[in-house]
């Protein structure tokens, strides 16, 4: 029993050695015996990848039902074709999908796509956050402008000196009316001159 012991330490022992010498010597897999290493002369598999993924694989084309289907929607009028969507939808019982507003967004370009009626609308509707813009100070009132900016804002020290140093700068965004006056009251105040936007 002892010899057995033995002889599978050496064996062991060499298939190790042949392994340094095969693999060099930064690896050396004797814990695994069946392991081949890999030729350093082969080439990389070069494996064929679709144009386009799907995750769903490949899928049959479409039946001559369905063809025929599809032609007669597309020969329909554009009132026609518009009606199909709320009936299809009505008829596979999908839900209803829910209008997002867009009340307080900046919409840029996008949101200019209305008619004259729409920027009527616009003008009647009254204005009810302002922003308050630093438009300039004296600069023997600098170290009170930037106490006050420091007071109505959650700024730091340098934070508020650098905001008043870029004048002109909007000191707040998204205020009422009452409290926009009541921050450029306090600003002039301290020697500075803010406007409401």
């Amino acid at each position: 029993m002892p010899g057995m012991k033995l002889l599978a330490r050496f064996r062991s022992l060499r298939v190790c050695k042949d392994l340094h010498v095969i693999t060099g010597p930064l690896q050396s897999r004797s814990f695994q015996p069946d392991f081949v290493p890999r030729d350093p002369n082969a080439k990389p598999k070069r494996y064929k990848y679709p144009a386009v993924y799907d995750p769903y694989g490949p899928r049959p084309p479409p039946s001559d039902k369905i063809i025929q289907l599809a032609e007669l929607i597309a020969a329909l009028p554009p009132e026609e074709c518009r009606q199909i969507s709320p009936l299809l939808q009505e008829k596979l019982r999908h839900p209803k999908l829910k209008q997002i507003s867009v009340e307080g967004m900046d919409l840029g370009a996008m949101g200019g796509t209305g008619g004259g009626p729409a920027k009527a609308e616009e003008k009647k509707v009254e204005k009810t956050a302002f922003d308050v813009k630093l438009e300039k100070f004296d600069a023997a009132a600098k170290i009170k402008v930037i106490k006050e900016v420091r007071a109505f804002t959650s700024l730091g020290l340098k934070e508020a000196k650098d905001l008043v140093e870029k004048v002109p700068a909007i000191l707040k965004q998204g205020v009422t009316k009452e409290e926009a006056n009541e921050i450029i009251e306090k600003i002039k105040a301290a020697g500075g001159v803010a406007v409401m936007e």
